[in-house]
């Protein structure tokens, strides 16, 4: 059995859950990684088998997946290979985004096993969620792990789709409007470190001061690989942010395992 981790993890949070998850199931063997992250990379090339396992795992944007990151997963082949969903979100909710994942992988030829809702830190307000997944996460999604490993060993996976195994609703929540596009000030030195790793390329190599709004999905890469720091957010957007945020995401949120019968 092949062990792949395939992640969209722009600002890490997510690949670190993704990672703790595949090398727990991997027992020792390498883990073949693929980050949906790369710009220009032709993801259709990437075909799967019957027998391999793969981690899929996406941060919650708004309760959904990430459109790119939907978009490339849908263009792979997924082969029969057994998925394990997750969603990881940073405090609040993961909503509709592990039946979208669900989707796009069944519709690519996955076979979708096992979800997990994971925890990070909140991409845009890094006081929730900050410092996860932390050890306490570590123990429970190695935990997960093994009953996942149980249940695949007993082969309890049905041919009739169960639509109510995961939480979430069909048709999925609309996609909100993100306001908060990141922008540089004067302190940029124009490296150009955010228009080559911009999964969306929503920063013009030529002009890395420069943001295309319509383009940009607000995933925050540019702000976390930033060396100066100088990609900023509107604060005042930002502060009403995290006081929307404050009543949803105060108390600790815990990782959670779904298992298809």
């Amino acid at each position: 059995m092949e062990v792949h981790n395939i992640y969209f993890s722009p600002t890490g949070g997510t690949k670190k859950a993704a990672d703790i998850v595949s090398q727990a199931l991997a027992d020792g063997r390498n883990v073949t990684e693929t980050d949906l992250s790369v710009p220009g990379e032709d993801y259709s090339q990437y075909q799967f088998k019957e027998g391999d396992l793969c981690i899929v795992a996406v941060p919650s944007y708004g309760g959904r997946v990430p459109a790119i990151a939907a978009e490339r997963l849908a263009s792979m082949s997924g082969g029969g290979a057994k998925a394990i969903l997750m969603a990881v979100y940073g405090n609040r909710e993961f909503e509709d985004t592990l039946v979208e994942l669900e989707d796009t992988l069944t519709a690519a030829g996955f076979t979708c096993v096992a979800a997990i809702g994971a925890l990070a830190e909140h991409s845009i307000a890094c006081q929730y969620g900050a410092g996860r997944p932390d050890k306490e996460d570590q123990a429970k999604l190695q935990e997960f792990a093994v009953e996942i490993k149980r249940h695949l060993s007993g082969e309890h996976m049905t041919e009739e789709s169960d639509s109510s195994w995961i939480p979430g609703n069909r048709p999925y929540k609309p996609f909100g409007i993100v306001s908060l596009k990141p922008w540089a000030d004067d302190t940029c030195t124009m490296c150009g470190s955010c228009a080559a790793k911009c999964p969306v390329q929503a920063i013009p190599a030529e002009n890395p001061r420069e943001t295309n709004t319509e383009i940009c999905i607000a995933c925050m890469r540019c702000r976390s690989i930033c060396p100066v720091h100088a990609r900023k957010l509107d604060q005042t957007v930002l502060d009403g942010l995290v006081q929307r945020l404050a009543k949803v995401c105060r108390d600790r949120k815990e990782n959670t395992l779904y298992l298809r019968n």
